[in-house]
């Protein structure tokens, strides 16, 4: 069945606009025939709305048969692994500059950095650039903090975060399930988010397409796109582990971090030119959207907010489970090294001439317009969408035929985006319950079984974020409450922030001053909305105060605060590690390697 729906406004005429500027118009396609609409007439013309014909579905299946064959090719090169496990969770500690740079890349930014931040840039101006500082901020994190995990856990066999905390402040079962939990609150809600996420790229990519039919059963393509690259995302991470994840992010961040460039470029081609491109945007752009907010505005991009979520929530996406596996994976620490370099050149690179263009211009190509309040692009959809109707408008005019195959391309890789974050973290829940909570009560498991165990994980963890994903109305309400875990993900793991200082740097706390302040850091942050509202039912004077404070500050800093204080507080009465035990982990974390 074929829907009626409107194309985008593609390859639209250009008209005059206040005597000597252009702007492309809104479009409606009547008979065939594009009517462009200019004051109250239209102006007709015979050009076609683009169409993309057969190449999104050609491209798809070429990029799913290159995902499983990288699955593939790392199972073979998995079979001359001396050890399973490390093999699996770390492609035996192997990775060289150039896959170490970008799995970390792509693990950091997903489709955010090509969907999301655009549209803010478009619905807020050029305050959300401020969030660019955090790239800075993580790639220092991945040279001081990265480098020295990555050589104790060398030394010490470690593959997960718990397997460092738990050695340097001694294994309890209290501890090492509180981390345990801790990543899993970063790693759950992202693993459903995102494969809810492919299949919405999946429908609105095959917008003709409204169901497709197997075995007599109707599915919608949302549904359908969700059980695809679920079914071939756990295909490769079962059989591939750590390598073809990583393979897989080399092969999506090329094509995203191109994508993003190649789009600013589309912008300065479609405003003909750098020098009209700052033109138009300084003259036809409120002046509101050229300023930063005050720090103590209201405005969701205040200064404050978003200095402190650079500061911190850049530390808990470096931290998280998924990246911290990924530093035990660096061959060595130069990789690391270069690594940090080319996240802090490569990456703001790619946003400052990229993706910001993208957003102050596509400002100016497609006037805005409010429904219901919120700012939307001219044809109705959400502001997140700007990037994709400037590829979809302008490849084509700059590369001809190529452009279309290049939209093709970048319009599955950012639908396979979603994914890239999924198999991540898919990867590393597996890394958790095997290795945290299932090796600690069975000490005499084989790394064979282990491994075996890890890939039956991902298994069930992929069936039941794909079930959440197509029960969608008939389990809203868990659904809702795993979205809310999702907002406040980073804040999750931004509480592994005060102990990975004191393990690298401190090391003046103690095991149950970890446990308390991380118990205390986790609770803080789940008493801000949208967390808290589930829990607190919507009321009262606790739910008020993070509800300010959040319009203030990130919630995960809040959440540090009291973490550190507790930490603090409860290692100043109870017993440190042994001055000998701190003294060989110190020296193990500076050894050059």
């Amino acid at each position: 069945m074929v829907r009626n729906t409107r194309p985008l406004p593609l390859g639209g005429l250009l008209v005059p606009r206040n005597g000597n500027l252009y702007t492309r118009c809104r479009s409606d396609v009547v008979e065939g025939l594009r009517l462009e609409s200019f004051g109250s007439g239209f102006l007709a013309t015979t050009e076609a709305p683009l169409s993309l014909g057969t190449w999104p579905y050609i491209v798809l299946a070429f990029y799913l048969v290159g995902l499983l064959s990288l699955g593939v090719v790392s199972l073979l090169r998995s079979r001359r692994a001396t050890s399973a496990e490390t093999d699996y969770y770390l492609a035996g500690r192997g990775q060289g500059v150039i896959v170490t740079s970008l799995t970390i890349m792509a693990t950091f930014f997903s489709s955010f950095a090509i969907l999301t931040f655009p549209g803010w840039i478009y619905e807020g101006g050029i305050a959300p650039m401020l969030y660019a500082l955090n790239l800075p901020v993580a790639a220092v994190a991945i040279y001081l903090l990265g480098n020295r995990i990555r050589r104790i856990g060398r030394k010490r066999g470690y593959i997960t975060p718990a397997d460092m905390v738990t050695d340097y402040y001694g294994d309890s079962p209290a501890l090492r399930i509180i981390i345990a939990l801790t990543g899993a609150l970063y790693v759950i809600p992202y693993v459903v988010i995102q494969i809810k996420g492919g299949g919405l790229l999946a429908d609105g990519l095959f917008q003709e397409i409204e169901h497709v039919s197997i075995f007599g059963w109707q599915i919608t393509m949302e549904d359908a796109g969700v059980a695809a690259l679920s079914l071939v995302t756990m295909i490769y991470v079962i059989i591939g582990g750590m390598r073809s994840v990583a393979w897989t992010d080399v092969m999506q961040g090329i094509i995203l971090l191109s994508a993003m460039v190649l789009s600013g470029v589309a912008v300065i081609y479609a405003l003909e030119g750098p020098s009209n491109f700052f033109a138009r945007v300084s003259s036809e752009l409120d002046g509101s959207l050229l300023t930063v907010p005050d720090p103590g505005d209201t405005n969701p991009h205040n200064v404050w907010k978003i200095l402190t979520f650079c500061a911190f929530a850049s530390l808990a996406s470096i931290i998280q489970p998924a990246q911290w596996m990924r530093f035990y994976a660096a061959r060595d620490s130069k990789t690391l090294r270069r690594a940090a370099i080319a996240f802090s050149t490569i990456l703001p690179v790619c946003f400052i001439f990229g993706v910001f263009l993208v957003g102050l211009g596509g400002r100016v190509l497609y006037q805005p317009e409010m429904i219901d309040g919120v700012v939307h692009l001219p044809d109705g959809s959400k502001t997140d969408q700007v990037l994709i109707h400037v590829i979809q408008d302008y490849f084509p005019e700059m590369f001809g035929t190529i452009g279309l195959v290049l939209v093709s391309l970048i319009l599955v890789a950012v639908m396979a985006a979603s994914m890239s974050t999924a198999d991540s973290n898919l990867h590393a829940v597996s890394a958790i319950v095997t290795r945290d909570l299932y090796h600690p009560y069975r000490k005499k498991s084989s790394e064979r079984e282990r491994t075996w165990i890890g890939r039956l994980v991902i298994i069930m963890a992929t069936i039941a974020a794909a079930t959440i994903t197509f029960a969608g109305k008939d389990l809203r309400g868990l659904l809702d409450t795993i979205t809310a875990f999702f907002f406040l993900a980073m804040a999750f793991s931004a509480q592994l922030v005060p102990i990975t200082f004191d393990m690298i740097f401190l090391r003046r706390g103690s095991r149950w001053g970890a446990i308390a302040g991380l118990a205390a850091g986790l609770l803080t942050v789940c008493l801000f909305p949208p967390l808290g509202k589930l829990l607190l039912g919507g009321e009262g004077w606790i739910l008020k105060g993070t509800t300010t404070l959040k319009g203030l500050l990130d919630a995960g800093l809040c959440g540090i605060i009291v973490n550190v204080a507790v930490f603090i507080l409860v290692s100043f009465f109870s017993p440190r590690p042994e001055k000998s035990h701190r003294e060989a982990f110190a020296r193990d974390l500076k050894e050059v390697s």
